[in-house]
């Protein structure tokens, strides 16, 4: 028996077997610091229970995307007496999900059915790449979606026409704006928040600290982009249907009109509008924008007063328009 009950003393192919890293990486970390010397016992090399769980937080940290270097430095601070406590809990609250949704399945069948009825391996081999798609160990037929939120998406564009292509190719191009943009809201929140835990090995009491921050500051990131995508998409939204629809909405108010004389738009602008958004294969949301877009300034025109553009969001709004008359 190569592991004595009594004194929990491992060969280094025991520590390997028990640990699941091989022989070889451990030998690394023992060069690298990151293992303590193991015991000599006349010709050999003995490790105990120590090493073992050693080696499993140095797995654990790893798994949650720590370089060897930064959990050198943690292990080094655990050594002098710090404590891993409150670093692991740090730890954990950054690597919790940054979102209350619940992962779920989804069938080979279903996704088919959900995307037209033609199956189509390529598209599905592209989610995958894109994490949209998880497979599932033993199964081919089933995935698991981590978003459900963003599949759903994709099937309301494919429903509206959006090929799947331009689809995924959306998807990718915007997930490098977006995470340019966590990177900078990261950076933001280390140089004015955290950067005092960063510049020493923190204690168990500063950790614990910081953890509370990050908690309280974590919806902050996603608040913040709610609230300037709402903006951004209104403005550009109105613009793009100004620019689409100019003319259209200019033509509709004749300038003879009297302002106080109600006008019903005629119906075959309506038609015009909806004729043109077709034309154009603008989505279904802003071909009912037009139409809004249209309605709403022709009576505006009418009335004399500016055109209001409507809100993205369904948040209250504050003050409103004044002078009116």
């Amino acid at each position: 028996m190569t592991v004595s009950a009594e004194h929990r003393a491992y060969r280094i192919e025991d520590l390997a077997h028990f640990s699941g890293a091989t022989v070889r990486t451990i030998r690394g970390y023992q060069d690298r610091g990151l293992l303590p010397k193991p015991e000599r016992r006349g010709r050999a090399n003995v490790y105990d229970d120590t090493h073992l769980a050693r080696l499993r937080q140095i797995a654990d940290l790893l798994e949650r995307g720590y370089t060897l270097a930064s959990i050198k430095e943690l292990l080094e601070a655990w050594d002098a007496g710090t404590g891993l406590g409150g670093v692991l809990g740090l730890v954990n609250e950054v690597d919790r999900p940054w979102s209350d949704e619940t992962p779920a399945r989804i069938t080979r069948a279903e996704l088919t059915e959900a995307f037209g009825g033609v199956p189509d391996q390529a598209a599905i081999v592209d989610a995958l790449d894109l994490g949209v798609l998880e497979t599932v160990p033993g199964s081919e037929d089933e995935f698991l979606v981590p978003s459900p939120q963003e599949l759903a998406v994709a099937v309301e564009l494919y429903a509206a026409g959006v090929p799947l292509s331009a689809i995924t190719g959306h998807l990718r191009e915007l997930r490098i704006q977006v995470e340019y943009i966590s990177e900078r809201f990261l950076q933001f929140t280390t140089e004015h928040v955290f950067q005092r835990y960063l510049d020493h090995p923190p204690t168990d009491a500063e950790a614990t600290e910081a953890a509370s921050l990050v908690r309280r500051l974590r919806p902050l990131a996603q608040q913040t982009i709610d609230a300037e995508l709402a903006r951004a998409m209104r403005m550009m939204a109105t613009e793009q249907v100004r620019r689409h629809l100019g003319d259209l909405a200019a033509d509709v108010a004749p300038p003879t009109e009297p302002a106080h004389v109600p006008v019903s738009l005629p119906a075959d602008t309506v038609g015009a509008v909806r004729e043109l958004v077709g034309r154009r294969n603008v989505p279904v949301f802003i071909a009912a924008a037009a139409e809004r877009e249209v309605r709403a300034r022709t009576m505006d025109t009418l009335a004399g007063l500016p055109a209001e553009d409507g809100p993205w969001t369904d948040g209250p709004r504050t003050g409103g328009p004044s002078g009116q008359g």
